[in-house]
């Protein structure tokens, strides 16, 4: 799962600004970027781009909230980033692969003329693009942008493995959850609008 296509024609470009230019066509038009970016074989950029995204996420929320982590020895900077390093460089990948494996299951199960297993994987790293603003940790923001994350998720699985999007919301559902429910915690943030939403509309 971190392998480069050797012909880079196909995915997306490499670099910072083909990172960069990756999360702009995938919030812009992700139709259109899962149909041409999305190669056999490419999955580094992908798990790339999904550790670019939880290392800004991350930085933000280290940035914005004290406590977000244990501090080593009296040492809070270097504590904060071993904190940083330990999510993108072993939470992020483990949770990308479990998740994609459990997708790819469900696809085997239901889907009979698919695209591969790499494709699963870049689907469900760029659709983590939203999720860079999740570390403001306001519950309205990551709840749009969990949803919207999942929403990503579903679109780029219609268009790689070729199957309607009301299938593609079906074999998403789970693995969805998990990777943006509970990963980016969008179920957490959601019960939180909606206790706020019950509680103003009860007051007024």
């Amino acid at each position: 799962m971190t392998q480069w296509a050797e012909n880079t024609d196909l995915g997306r470009e490499r670099g910072p600004l083909g990172l960069l230019r990756a999360w702009v066509e995938v919030l812009v038009n992700p139709r259109a970027f899962f149909r041409g970016k999305v190669a056999p074989g490419d999955q580094a950029p992908g798990l790339t781009f999904v550790a670019a995204v939880v290392l800004v996420s991350e930085t933000v929320r280290l940035a914005v909230i004290d406590g977000t982590y244990p501090i080593i020895s009296g040492q809070p900077t270097a504590s904060a980033l071993l904190w940083v390093l330990f999510v993108v460089v072993l939470v992020a990948p483990a949770g990308v692969h479990l998740t994609a494996a459990l997708q790819t299951v469900i696809l085997i199960g239901t889907v009979e003329d698919r695209a591969g297993v790499s494709e699963t994987v870049q689907v469900l790293c760029y659709a983590t693009a939203p999720c860079v603003l999740v570390g403001l940790t306001n519950p309205w923001v990551t709840g749009v942008v969990a949803v919207w994350g999942g929403t990503l998720l579903v679109v780029g699985l219609s268009e790689v493995h070729s199957v309607p999007p009301e299938l593609a919301l079906a074999v998403a559902a789970v693995p969805g959850f998990l990777a943006f429910g509970y990963g980016f915690g969008g179920y957490e943030a959601l019960a939180t609008v909606a206790e706020q939403v019950g509680a103003a509309a009860g007051g007024s």
